[in-house]
């Protein structure tokens, strides 16, 4: 038995499943579920026809997927990344797809840290539960950065100290931030670059949220896009993680890439033709007709930010809102204990939520998740609007 695995911690929705066991909603409300940042819009009409070609499909069915993908595939992301963040990537050398980015992230960690005893591998907090798996299972030592995950650039990290700071072999941040929404700016990512240069370490940017902004004027930026304005335009020590699960609305199709430092992704492609876990080909063709299309995405976009636009009003009726920068979560503050919040929540108005708690690890004196709740509007508009109006009536009731 690998004893690495000791070391993980129950996922989330794990926890979540044993906090509402043996809790009950007897008052017939339909339920709403928070929880899961599944996105529920419906997917692109030209992915789902592509699927449907009997011919094409046998085809591909008979045919091995390549680990590195098509070279149409490639082309494809290389051009939204040009047309997205401006820079240039060598689609021969510098971009490999991914069976899904949750995949990637995990095993990006297998592929290039080293495992020696001592390694350290520095993440937000909160933070998406992958980055500590991988981490523990490659026998490195998480270290928490407390705060929002734009937190993570070289003023957080040093100070850390120089022990930690030479230990540290990898990086995680995410822009736009899970749970908060936050973006992390193009400075604070170069200040970052400039520290993984000094102290010898690699940076996985998960950028999946991308492309659920609500200013025009500001869309996120890349770390590839802040590497390549600082003069590193080969992006060396810095990779780019991006999905078509919240992008398209395409989570069932797991498809993703990795894009960056032409070095890094030779090692992670060598790592990955034993890992066995190449995009299959036809997806790996409805990827390519998604990545070449930015119409739908804008579609999208809209789509939640017309959803923000009507229930944070509601919330702010009776809760404190922070409107997020991008994403499709609300990081909403907790008048009592999280967990005890999501239980009653779930009683009394048949709604689940995720408890911020779940969502970060104590560090330091305490868990930044603590007393938050993490709301995912991706369920229809009229659901959202209803369990807006119940968190509303639910917090009148615990104010009373």
């Amino acid at each position: 038995m690998n004893p690495y695995l000791e070391k993980l911690q129950p996922y989330p929705f794990e926890r979540l499943r044993a906090l509402l066991a043996g809790v009950e909603h007897r008052d017939g409300l339909a339920h709403i579920p928070l929880s899961l940042g599944e996105p529920k819009h419906p997917p692109p009409d030209f992915v789902v026809k592509a699927l449907m070609q009997e011919q094409q499909l046998a085809a591909q069915l008979a045919t091995y997927p390549a680990t590195k993908g098509t070279e149409a595939l490639r082309e494809a992301i290389c051009g939204w990344l040009q047309r997205r963040f401006e820079v240039s990537v060598d689609p021969s050398s510098g971009v490999l797809p991914v069976y899904g980015t949750r995949e990637a992230l995990f095993s990006v960690a297998q592929a290039l840290l080293s495992g020696h005893p001592g390694s350290r591998v520095a993440m937000p907090n909160p933070f998406y539960q992958i980055y500590e798996g991988a981490a523990l299972l490659a026998g490195a030592e998480p270290v928490f950065i407390n705060g929002a995950p734009s937190a993570g650039g070289a003023d957080s990290l040093a100070s850390l100290g120089e022990d930690v700071l030479g230990a540290i072999e990898m990086v995680y941040i995410c822009s736009p931030g899970n749970p908060t929404g936050e973006i992390m700016s193009a400075q604070q990512m170069q200040n970052l670059i400039e520290a993984a240069h000094r102290y010898d370490f690699v940076i996985v940017s998960d950028e999946c949220y991308a492309e659920l902004y609500f200013d025009d004027r500001r869309p996120p930026p890349s770390l590839l896009s802040a590497s390549k304005a600082m003069g590193n335009p080969a992006y060396a020590r810095c990779l780019a993680f991006h999905s078509l699960s919240k992008r398209s609305n395409l989570p069932g199709l797991r498809s993703g890439f990795v894009a960056g430092d032409p070095n890094l992704i030779q090692q992670f492609l060598c790592y990955r033709t034993y890992h066995g876990c190449a995009l299959t080909p036809h997806h790996q063709h409805v990827s390519a007709l998604a990545w070449a299309d930015d119409e739908h995405v804008a579609a999208n976009r809209q789509l939640y930010r017309d959803k923000f636009a009507a229930v944070g009003p509601i919330l702010e009726q009776q809760f404190s809102v922070e409107q997020p920068e991008a994403g499709f979560y609300h990081w909403l503050e907790t008048p009592i204990d999280d967990q005890i919040f999501c239980q009653r929540l779930f009683s009394e108005q048949h709604i689940t939520t995720m408890p911020g708690s779940f969502l970060a690890r104590q560090s330091g004196s305490y868990n930044p998740g603590k007393n938050r709740v993490r709301l995912a509007w991706v369920a229809p508009m009229a659901q959202c609007i209803e369990a807006a109006e119940r968190l509303v009536s639910f917090g009148r009731e615990l104010s009373s």
